[in-house]
C-alpha cells in the first residue's frame, strides 16, 4: 500500500508505458530469432544495433519512464511536476525509438535516423526537466531522488552523443572514431542511467516489498559516489586523455560501488519480514544474482588480454546480452508484477473500497503463467549466451524461440492487468 499516493499521476499517464514497453519486449525476441547470424561477428552491425536499441529505449527505458512517473510521488511526497510533459515525452519517445530501429535496420543513416535521434533527444530533454523540477520543488529529498536526478542527467547525456553519432555517420564531424564513441554511449547508458536508476529506485522498492525496515541507507550514499566517480573518471579520461583503455580503473571504483549497494540490498534481505518470496521478488531477486554474470564479462571486457579479435567481440557481446536480457529484462519483468497490479488496482477499485468485496492485487494476473514465463525465460536466456560462447546459430535460434515465448507470456499477463474489467461482489449478509 506504499505504493498509493493522491499524488501520483492518473492511471492514463503510467499504463501506456507498460503496453508500449510490453510489446517492444516481444519484438525483440522476434527480431533475434530472424537475426541470430548476426549474433556472430563484430557487434557493429545493423541489425545487432537495432535489437540493442529496442532493449535499451523501447523495453526498458519506456517501462522506467512509466514506473517513475509512481515511484517519484511516492519517494518525495510531492507531484509530478508536469503530467502533460510525461506525455508528450511518451508520443516523441516512441515514434522516435520506432524511426531508429528501422533506420538501423534498414541502416539508412541518412535524414531518417536524424529524425529519429531528435525525436529521442526532445523527448529526453522533456523527461529531464520533469525530473529535476518534481524534485527540487519538493519539500524534502533523500538519496533515492539523488540517483534518479543523476540517473535522468546521465540520461540526457547518453542521448546526446547518440544524436551526435547519428549526425556524425552522414557528416563527420567528430574527431575521433565512431566506436570511440560508441563505447562512451554503451557505458554512460549502462552505468549512468540504467544502474544509477536501478540502485535508486531498488533502494526504496526492495525494502517495501520485503517489509525490511532498519536497513542502514549509508551505504546507499557510499555507492552513489563510488559509481559516479567511476562514470566521470571513465568519461573524462577518455575525452581529454585518451584513456579509454585504463577502464579497468573505473570498472573497479565503480565495482566498489555496486558492492556497497549489494550490500544493502542483502541487508534488505535478510532484516525481511516477509519471509516467503513471491513470484515477482524471485524474479527480482534472481535479476541481481545475474550481476555477478554481468560483472565477469565487463572485467574482461576490460582487459586487454585477448589475442583473439574475435574472442575479444564475443566477450563485449555477451556483456550485453547479459546486462540487457540477463539482468535488467528478468528485474523489469519481476517488478512489473508488483509495481502494475497495484497502478491497475488503484485506477479500478480505489474509489470501491468499502462498497463490496474486491479482488486483491495479485489477482489480477496469473502466478501460474508468471512461473512458465520466468522459467523459459533463464533457460532461453542461459541457451542463448552458450549459444554465442560456442558460434552456433541454431542454439542462437532455439533460445529466441524460448524467449520470445516468455515475452508471449509476460504480455499476457501484462494486457491482462492493462484489459482488466472491474468487478465487484457483494459483501455476505450476516445471519
Amino acid at each position: 500500500m506504499q505504493l498509493a499516493t493522491q499524488k501520483a499521476p492518473p492511471a492514463n499517464i503510467v499504463l501506456p508505458h507498460y503496453a508500449f514497453a510490453a510489446v517492444a519486449f516481444l519484438v525483440l525476441f522476434i527480431l533475434l530469432f530472424f537475426s541470430a547470424d548476426s549474433f556472430i561477428g563484430h557487434y557493429f552491425n545493423p541489425k545487432l544495433l537495432t535489437i540493442t536499441h529496442i532493449a535499451a529505449l523501447g523495453w526498458g527505458t519506456m517501462i522506467i519512464f512509466g514506473s517513475l512517473y509512481q515511484l517519484l510521488p511516492v519517494i518525495l511526497n510531492s507531484s509530478l511536476f508536469s503530467n502533460l510533459l510525461a506525455q508528450i515525452t511518451f508520443y516523441f519517445w516512441g515514434p522516435g525509438l520506432i524511426l531508429l530501429a528501422f533506420s538501423f535496420w534498414t541502416f539508412a543513416i541518412g535524414i531518417p535516423i536524424q529524425i529519429a535521434s531528435v525525436l529521442l533527444f526532445i523527448a529526453a530533454t522533456l523527461f529531464l526537466v520533469n525530473i529535476i523540477v518534481t524534485v527540487t520543488k519538493a519539500e524534502k529529498s533523500n538519496i533515492q531522488a539523488e540517483f534518479i536526478v543523476t540517473a535522468a542527467l546521465w540520461f540526457w547525456v547518453t542521448v546526446t552523443i547518440g544524436v551526435l553519432m547519428a549526425f556524425n555517420l552522414t557528416y563527420a564531424f567528430l574527431p575521433q572514431e565512431h566506436l570511440f564513441y560508441l563505447k562512451l554511449h554503451a557505458h554512460i547508458g549502462i552505468a549512468g542511467w540504467f544502474l544509477l536508476l536501478i540502485m535508486g529506485a531498488g533502494s526504496k522498492l526492495l525494502p517495501m516489498f520485503l517489509l525490511s525496515s532498519g536497513v542502514n541507507e549509508k551505504k546507499l550514499t557510499i555507492a552513489y559516489y563510488l559509481l559516479n566517480a567511476g562514470i566521470i573518471g571513465f568519461l573524462v579520461d577518455s575525452l581529454f586523455f585518451n584513456g579509454i583503455s585504463r577502464g579497468i580503473i573505473y570498472l573497479l571504483i565503480a565495482l566498489a560501488g555496486i558492492a556497497f549497494f549489494f550490500s544493502f540490498a542483502y541487508e534488505a534481505y535478510k532484516k525481511r519480514a516477509r519471509k516467503n518470496l513471491d513470484i515477482g521478488m524471485k524474479q527480482s531477486i534472481y535479476a541481481f544474482l545475474i550481476i555477478s554474470v554481468c560483472i565477469i564479462f565487463s572485467v574482461l571486457n576490460n582487459l586487454t588480454i585477448f589475442n583473439s579479435a574475435v574472442f575479444a567481440q564475443q566477450i563485449t557481446l555477451l556483456f550485453g546480452i547479459s546486462v540487457f536480457i540477463g539482468f535488467i529484462s528478468l528485474l523489469i519483468m519481476g517488478q512489473t508484477l508488483k509495481i502494475l497490479p497495484f497502478i491497475v488496482w488503484l485506477n479500478k477499485y480505489q474509489k470501491l473500497a468499502g462498497k463490496g468485496k474486491t479482488p486483491l492485487p495479485k489477482d489480477l494476473f496469473s502466478e501460474k503463467i508468471a512461473y512458465w514465463q520466468f522459467l523459459s525465460f533463464i533457460i532461453g536466456f542461459l541457451l542463448l549466451l552458450f549459444g554465442i560462447l560456442i558460434s552456433t546459430v541454431i542454439f542462437i535460434q532455439i533460445a529466441s524461440l524460448l524467449l520470445i515465448a516468455a515475452a508471449l507470456l509476460y504480455n499476457f499477463n501484462v494486457f491482462k492487468m492493462l484489459l482488466h474489467k472491474t468487478s465487484i461482489q457483494p459483501f455476505p449478509k450476516n445471519n
